[in-house]
């Protein structure tokens, strides 16, 4: 496929305030993203509470996803796990449905060794559909450094890796030791770190913002790739605010919050994840009024 860039965004999955899922809330938040000039949308990633999705409700959203995207934009699914044969059969999934690339997580919780990684990436990416490495340690105890994700980059397949180790120099390092010698697309997995990882070489960011501000993420993200810096780092700043209150608390709980002051689809998450503090509730409030909602 074509090198993945830009501004993709992670969708949430809106819900009903009695915790069904918000299906037209959905169809609606994909026709914003489209409206807005968005680079692609990533369903049913860790934004989208897919840990707290059954698979009929996953199947309906997959099918919703692709039939709005209409082709416009690439769908990016989220078919990761920490069981290799889920993994594979979640990917099986996405290629059936026509999704266009998957988004695989490093296997949270077992903490693979590097063996067990290579050979879970290779069992997913024989499916036969792009695969995108999604690296948060954060979320799975285990980081993928730059010398194994080339190894990663050598599996046929596997195009590209949504880097959210919050590192730069290990972002830098990732582009250093496989972008700059073959198409790989470095996708950051963390908005504030956007600017400098496109700065670097990077490609664009699979964000979490562009929920809400879907033009503003695009317009930096493509000022950036242009070579326009100067252009870049002024959305960058007016947005900075916006990015420290919506990761307040896990994601997604502030950006569904100022999904619903913003008068869009987005609900109350499930739990375990709780409701926003009315501390960081006040703090969203202030920097989304700094920003004209």
């Amino acid at each position: 496929m074509n090198m993945l860039k830009g501004a993709i965004t992670a969708l949430i999955t809106p819900m009903k305030e009695n915790g069904d899922v918000d299906y037209d809330g959905f169809r609606r938040l994909i026709q914003f993203q489209l409206d807005e000039g968005i680079d692609g949308i990533a369903p049913l990633g860790t934004t989208g509470e897919t840990p707290t999705l059954s698979d009929p409700e996953e199947d309906e959203l997959i099918k919703i996803a692709v039939r709005e995207a209409g082709g416009k934009v690439p769908v990016i699914l989220g078919a990761g796990s920490n069981s290799t044969a889920c993994a594979v059969r979640y990917t099986k999934r996405a290629k059936d449905l026509g999704a266009d690339a998957a988004l695989i997580v490093t296997p949270y919780y077992n903490k693979p060794n590097d063996d067990g990684l290579i050979r879970h990436f290779e069992a997913v990416a024989a499916v036969g559909l792009p695969v995108v490495v999604y690296n948060i340690a954060s979320r799975t105890g285990r980081n993928i450094p730059a010398l194994l994700m080339a190894r990663l980059a050598e599996i046929p397949n596997i195009v590209a890796v949504k880097e959210a180790s919050g590192d730069i120099n290990q972002m830098g390092d990732v582009i250093s030791a496989i972008s700059l010698k073959k198409p790989f697309s470095v996708l950051s997995g963390d908005d504030a770190l956007t600017l400098p990882l496109i700065a670097l070489g990077g490609n664009g960011v699979i964000s979490v913002i562009s929920n809400l501000f879907p033009a503003k993420v695009k317009k930096m993200t493509a000022l950036a790739l242009s070579g326009d810096f100067d252009g870049a780092r002024s959305i960058h700043y007016e947005l900075l605010p916006f990015i420290k209150s919506a990761f307040s608390e896990t994601n997604p709980i502030p950006i569904k919050r100022a999904l619903m002051l913003a008068g869009l689809p987005a609900g109350p998450v499930r739990l375990p994840l709780g409701a926003l503090s009315a501390e960081n509730e006040a703090l969203l409030k202030k920097t989304l009024k700094a920003l004209g909602v």
